[in-house]
């Protein structure tokens, strides 16, 4: 199965997270199939950056997003623009 979710980067104590595409399996920092943000929570405020296009692209084909993926796709109204596109 294939997930949105979070690959962590950056040194320790100052984490940022990639927003990646990947399959279920794979490990959290492992391979991914293709990157479509970012999410830095040290910044004030937190910057969420997703490439919407992208994003929506991997949702109409099926892909399952993690639960902190899902809270980040509502906060930067990406699942909003998703629901609304099919009326």
């Amino acid at each position: 199965m294939v997930k949105i979710r979070l690959k962590r980067m950056g040194a320790k104590k100052k984490p940022f997270y990639r927003i990646v595409v990947a399959d279920s399996r794979s490990p959290r920092d492992g391979r991914f199939i293709e990157e479509i943000g970012y999410y830095d929570p040290l910044k004030d405020p937190a910057v969420i950056s997703i490439n919407e296009e992208k994003a929506l692209d991997w949702l109409k084909k099926g892909v399952q997003l993690s639960d902190t993926a899902k809270a980040l796709f509502n906060k930067a109204g990406v699942l909003k623009n998703a629901s609304g596109e099919g009326q």
